[in-house]
């Protein structure tokens, strides 16, 4: 049974604020047809999202949902070795409402109110990959030094816990020292504690204030590794709307938007191919080695959006947002496990050493301010035959902030932050083409890499389909969208750095269907 505890900090870095602030496609398969290039158009529920004077247009009330099937494909280089792994998820990707009150008095210049509520999943988190290759730089040897050098190897020794007297069970001083550890020391000393247990480290002297550490792996020709990952969960938002036209040339919109962390995360890595046993020369003391983390995330936030919507004459639209940053409150829980597969000085195996510590470490609460975004649009309407329409975003994701900022490790989070993060443009393009009942739509979108390197992720490039028939009071909508996007996954913050080179298919097929009110 797990043990919980309280923990002052963790390692969150600037994947952890990049995952909480990057949004992927959403809305209706109208919308995503068009590959949401809708913030001047309005008149969709789901588009609320994009530009909240949206829901000002509509002319009815309306409500609708939309179901997707999420597809993400991962191609691997790592090290000369490539690998490919699939994930599919079905979800209910969108939903809402919209009321309109349409004012009785023609001559009043308020001309109608209008009321919504949405659900989008911003961004899904469900994914699965598969790393492999032979390593001729760093085993997981080095992630475990670059935390145990500096750490006192007494705080690693039951004969310094006098609770732990007498105590001949094994597991129970694991745990207790682990506990120990992580609530009064800190997360470098737990994965100290997890190396030096599994005789994977070793002391440079035994002395009790001994701080520095070897490792008893050797690798001259590399070493083979397999890195599996795979997450599941997705941040959700839940928009409460409220539009107004003026006269008939303007529509405002305000939304007011609860966010919803649930993210999961399982990684494990296993190592084998060190060199080995020789009665001659020297030789891997280590012969197999498995680390396996387990981490949940939660979260709560707030943000608000405006918006505006201008109809120059028959034809041209003109819409502009502002989205404000994203204020969230996230709690962590993390487990871990760790066995290495030793051989004596004659080349006999031991019984692994295992480490898997009953206790799930639960982290302080810390908040992440996001980067707010601009957004300005343009559409011109074809009467009933169709529509073009050209959206544009700019968000600093420089600005982004770990928070409380007084914690120095924050403070050196949000400075790597700072140096690495940039300001990213997004370019929407987006059109529909109606034939009587049908419509036919299409669209593109190029969004930059948020990273001034522009290499650690890349630019994505997207492209969308789809098709809608309009039966009166039901509309039946249907859409596939493909974007691809080169990243470099990092298996580690610390030590065992190397990277993956990472070509990332996204796929997602929608259906949607709306019903006036």
């Amino acid at each position: 049974m797990s043990i919980a505890m309280t923990l002052s900090t963790k390692a969150q870095d600037i994947t952890d604020a990049l995952r909480y602030s990057t949004d992927e496609l959403t809305g209706s398969a109208r919308v995503r047809a068009m590959s949401g290039a809708f913030g001047a158009l309005g008149g969709d529920i789901s588009a609320i999202s994009i530009n909240p004077a949206g829901s000002a247009i509509f002319t009815t009330s309306e409500a609708g949902a939309t179901l997707g099937n999420f597809s993400t494909q991962n191609d691997n280089n790592f090290f000369n070795t490539l690998t490919t792994e699939n994930n599919n998820k079905f979800d209910l990707s969108q939903g809402g409402f919209v009321f309109v009150l349409n004012n009785t008095n023609d001559k009043a210049n308020w001309k109608k109110l209008s009321l919504g509520v949405n659900y989008d999943i911003t961004n899904n988190y469900s994914n699965s990959n598969f790393i492999a290759g032979i390593n001729t730089n760093n085993s997981i040897d080095q992630y475990f030094l670059a935390y145990a050098n500096g750490v006192e190897l007494g705080i690693m020794d039951a004969g310094s816990y006098p609770d732990l007297d007498n105590v001949s069970n094994s597991q129970y001083i694991i745990d207790y020292i682990y506990q120990y550890l992580g609530q009064y020391d800190g997360f470098a000393q737990q994965q100290a504690f997890l190396a030096y247990q599994a005789y994977l480290i070793d002391p440079v002297s035994n002395d009790a204030s001994n701080t520095g550490y070897v490792s008893n792996a050797l690798y001259t020709n590399g070493v083979d590794q397999q890195y599996s990952l795979e997450t599941t969960g997705a941040n959700r938002k839940f928009t409460f709307n409220f539009g107004a036209q003026y006269k008939d040339f303007l529509h405002l919109g305000l939304n007011l938007n609860s966010h919803v962390i649930d993210f999961k995360k399982r990684t494990y890595l296993s190592e084998i191919g060190f060199d080995a046993y020789s009665s001659t020369g020297d030789y891997s003391t280590v012969q197999e080695i498995g680390f396996e983390n387990y981490l949940e995330v939660y979260g709560n936030g707030f943000s608000f959006q405006l918006g505006a919507i201008i109809k120059a004459g028959n034809n041209l639209r003109f819409g502009a947002t502002y989205d404000s940053p994203t204020w969230y409150s996230i709690d962590e829980e993390l487990s871990q496990g760790l066995f290495a597969v030793s051989v004596d000085d004659i080349g006999n195996e031991y019984d692994a050493d295992q480490v898997y510590p009953n206790i799930t470490n639960v982290y302080e609460t810390y908040k992440i301010k996001t980067s707010g975004k601009l957004s300005g649009s343009v559409a011109y309407v074809f009467g009933k035959k169709g529509l073009l329409s050209f959206d544009y975003s700019r968000k600093d994701y420089g600005s982004i902030k770990f928070k409380p900022e007084n914690n120095s490790y924050f403070r050196s989070q949000n400075q790597v932050i700072n140096n690495s993060l940039t300001t990213a443009n997004t370019y929407r393009l987006g059109g529909e083409y109606r034939i009587d009942r049908f419509s036919l739509r299409g669209g593109y979108r190029f969004e930059e890499s948020p990273y001034k390197n522009g290499v650690t992720v890349g630019d994505l490039t997207g492209y969308s389909l789809g098709v809608g028939y309009d039966f009166g009071a039901t509309k039946l909508d249907i859409s596939y969208d493909r974007a691809e996007q080169d990243s470099m996954y990092q298996l580690y913050s610390v030590g065992l750095t190397d990277a993956s080179n990472i070509t990332t298919i996204f796929q997602n097929i929608m259906i949607s269907l709306n019903f006036k009110l």
